[in-house]
């Protein structure tokens, strides 16, 4: 992936293209002041998936953190049965 990299004085001279750009391509546009790195911008949607990307990063990390410091995890049979058994026991306690 390329970087794309523009002065700072296109967006005021060319918003809808650099939108346009970032909304094209998905990827971030890097802005520059007199020659160094200043903003960096990205439509909507590529923020939302990177903000996602982040927080499931740092859920694995801690997971993994927690699974070092010996904390119990469990195996998918494992994890799937007990899953079954919540829903079995909320079902019954709701048609009570």
């Amino acid at each position: 992936m390329a970087l794309i990299i523009k002065p700072s004085t296109e967006i005021r001279k060319n918003y809808n293209s650099i939108a346009e750009i970032c909304r094209a391509t998905k990827t971030p546009v890097f802005l520059t002041r007199n020659g160094e790195g200043d903003m960096v911008i990205m439509d909507l949607d590529t923020y939302n998936r990177r903000e996602e990307d982040l927080a499931a990063a740092a859920r694995l990390l801690a997971a993994e953190k927690a699974r070092q410091e010996g904390t119990r995890g469990y195996s998918i049979d494992e994890f799937e049965t007990n899953m079954r058994k919540a829903v079995k026991a909320g079902a019954n306690q709701h048609g009570a």
